[in-house]
């Protein structure tokens, strides 16, 4: 099979619009908001520091999404995948009554 300049070009845009449609839609995630019904059916919050501890007795000091085996995000990223809530990101700096350890 000989390759063309044609066939070069139209594998490239191919390519270029295939990269472009996934960094839009990972730019596109929503960030999960506290008064989500999702969120709040757990307990989440933004920082694991304005956890309720009389309320989630669970909750200990140094847990938040970062550093959970359910957030899908690099220990590095402000914000991140969950396991829990699908498309949303949550805050690494968040927790919620579903933290599991690593």
């Amino acid at each position: 099979m000989k390759n063309s300049r044609r066939s070069f070009v139209v594998f490239s845009l191919a390519v270029g619009s295939s990269l472009a449609l996934t960094r839009v839609a990972s730019a596109d995630a929503s960030k999960l908001s506290e008064g989500d019904p999702k969120a709040l059916a757990v307990g989440y919050k933004e920082t694991a520091a304005a956890v309720d501890k009389n309320k989630f007795a669970t909750y200990v000091a140094g847990q938040n999404c970062s550093n959970c085996s359910l957030f899908q995000g690099k220990a590095t990223d402000a914000w991140g995948g969950c396991l829990l809530f699908g498309s949303q990101q949550v805050a690494a700096s968040g927790w919620c009554s579903s933290y599991a350890n690593m």
